[in-house]
């Protein structure tokens, strides 16, 4: 885990009602977390993320 703590965000899709995956950028690494239980955190490269990301959407 870097140093200085990670700027998380959500969809702006997602509702109030804290049940998301929330996603931060840290160098060339994605983190995600569960907006429920934050701790642990999944870290995949931030190119994989961005490949999976678009293929879901096509």
């Amino acid at each position: 885990m870097p140093a200085t703590e990670p700027r998380w965000r959500r969809s702006s899709r997602s509702s109030d009602s804290n049940i998301c995956v929330e996603v931060a950028k840290v160098g060339h690494l994605a983190l995600l977390r569960d907006s429920k239980h934050p701790g642990p955190v999944l870290t995949v490269p931030a190119d994989a993320l961005t490949a999976l990301l678009t293929t879901s959407r096509s």
